[in-house]
């Protein structure tokens, strides 16, 4: 007889996702997330790199140069003017 009971969930190794120090992980796949980001600029701006990186990732964008550029990048690709 088959219960309705709860199936555990495998994660990876380190902090939540498998990301360092408890942040948490950005995921390993691409798949087009369902909401468009709703940071304001001040958000992008103090935004760490990580969570930057991750951001791009997640909608299939590239993750390369120094941070301001990465900054740049994602306010650019995100951030519409009214």
């Amino acid at each position: 007889m088959s219960g309705g009971g709860v199936e555990s969930v495998a994660r990876a190794p380190g902090g939540v996702g498998g990301a360092p120090n408890g942040q948490a992980g950005c995921g390993g796949q691409f798949q087009m997330p369902l909401h468009y980001p709703r940071y304001t600029r001040g958000d992008y701006e103090t935004m760490p790199e990580w969570k930057i990186d991750c951001l791009l990732k997640q909608y299939g964008l590239p993750i390369s140069g120094d941070v301001e550029q990465k900054r740049k990048f994602a306010m650019g690709a995100f951030l519409w003017l009214h």
